[in-house]
């Protein structure tokens, strides 16, 4: 299945091994392109997504030292380090292909190859592919880390992958402290403007004075302190991405701003009534629900029509599972290394503390919790006295993580109703807003 749907480039200076190769992988593979000249290949790796590149490591008339193989796998590595690449080599060239499998090639074939064994290199190279994806927690191509392995994350991704090329308008939603911010700069560093500007703003923390001036620039004398005349965040963003954090904070009247600006795709800087095309991606993120924003009283509809061509919520870290490990091992590591503090490892009582705690300032708040761990650990192992969670999270760690299931929830409510009504089921079930019979079933349900 893998080698059906695989995209495989050769690139040799020899037509016969083109030819052979082509006619052998035609009827097995979805895509086989071959390639006699060399220079080229950067050009083909831009415009099409390879799984495979197989590569010759002889090219006539470029370098004549036998090191023309490795010359191109580096260029290729550097233009696309996730590429796998299989070299073909002659006998000769037998102690550079070692060479060259140091230097990242993942195979090497000996010429004359035999068919069965081109086959099964390539099929071995696409499941160690497919096995290294899968175990790698950062599935996205961003400078900062988005570690995640759950199916919820995964699901995520999936969708960021699919709308970071596009130019649509994304709405982010998630509490605070899920990573909304790294979501957008992952969205902007797989799209097609990643080498224009990524600009950020917490629109939720301007005030009505300095929206206008931030977003929109202002022209040297257009109040008392506008000295010079200064770009807005949108004229910043131009051709790249904006950014809008907090976007469920911003009254009405700086909505509709914001709204007229989006339509016409221009900006007026304050002082001067000469509008400035802006092309720019837009996206906004909120911790509002979407029900929340679609308050008119508090947000315009048009406004949200606007922002969320495509909506993406961010899971709470209590939703993701296995994710709550590799976090932790990961900001283990980060904060062992700045604070000079090799080989720590995590105890089993720790990480059972940390599944007992339900997160809710979410990865954030298990950031800080590691580094504070790490810098008052006496010990290689750090063990669940060396975790103290945050006391700004208000009731937080008086609600252990297994109970919050909806079933111990109700559980529980039934029992305070009927202790509170001394077994009368009649007034448990009036206060509890159900039926006595719906009551009753619910009694049989839990053995109470």
């Amino acid at each position: 299945m893998l080698l059906k749907n695989a995209n495989i480039l050769v690139v040799d200076d020899d037509s016969d091994v083109l030819t052979a190769i082509r006619l052998l992988l035609k009827a097995k593979v979805k895509l086989v392109i071959t390639e006699k000249n060399p220079n080229n290949i950067e050009s083909l790796i831009r415009r099409n997504k390879f799984d495979i590149v197989i590569l010759d490591m002889n090219f006539n008339g470029l370098i004549n030292t036998g090191n023309e193989g490795i010359f191109w796998l580096n260029k290729i590595k550097n233009n696309n380090n996730e590429l796998l690449i299989i070299l073909i080599t002659a006998y000769s060239d037998i102690e550079l292909a070692i060479k060259a499998l140091k230097e990242g090639a993942t195979d090497f074939l000996v010429k004359p190859w035999k068919n069965d064994k081109l086959i099964a290199s390539i099929e071995e190279t696409l499941h160690k592919k497919k096995s290294n994806t899968l175990n790698k927690p950062n599935l996205l191509l961003t400078k900062t880390p988005i570690i995640g392995k759950s199916s919820i994350m995964k699901n995520v991704f999936s969708k960021i992958n699919k709308v970071a090329p596009t130019d649509a308008n994304i709405l982010i939603l998630g509490e605070n402290g899920t990573g909304k911010d790294l979501i957008a700069k992952a969205i902007h560093d797989n799209s097609l403007r990643k080498n224009k500007p990524f600009i950020k703003v917490d629109v939720g923390a301007l005030t009505h004075t300095l929206f206008e001036s931030e977003l929109f620039g202002y022209t040297k004398g257009a109040f008392t302190d506008a000295k010079t005349n200064r770009k807005g965040r949108f004229e910043a963003a131009h051709e790249g991405t904006l950014f809008l954090d907090e976007i469920g904070n911003i009254s009405l009247q700086q909505q509709a701003k914001l709204l007229t600006v989006l339509q016409n795709r221009q900006i007026t800087p304050l002082g001067t009534n000469t509008p400035i095309s802006i092309n720019i991606r837009l996206i906004c993120a909120t911790n509002l629900e979407i029900s929340l924003l679609a308050n008119e009283t508090k947000f315009r509809k048009d406004l949200i029509y606007r922002i969320n061509t495509v909506e993406l919520i961010i899971p709470p870290l209590r939703e993701r599972g296995k994710d709550l490990s590799l976090l932790a091992q990961h900001y283990i590591k980060v904060y062992s290394k700045k604070y000079s503090k090799n080989k720590l490892q995590l105890g089993n009582d720790f990480i059972d503390k940390l599944k007992n705690y339900p997160f809710p300032g979410n990865v954030r708040e298990l950031q800080y919790t590691i580094e504070r761990a790490v810098i008052m650990s006496e010990n290689n192992i750090l063990h669940k006295e060396d975790l103290a969670f945050s006391p700004i999270e208000k009731n937080a760690e008086t609600i252990p993580l297994n109970e919050l299931r909806l079933d111990i929830i109700e559980k529980k409510t039934i029992l305070k109703a009927i202790e509170k009504h001394n077994g009368n089921i009649s007034k448990s079930a009036k206060e509890l807003g159900i039926t006595r019979t719906a009551l009753y079933r619910r009694l049989h349900k839990y053995d109470l």
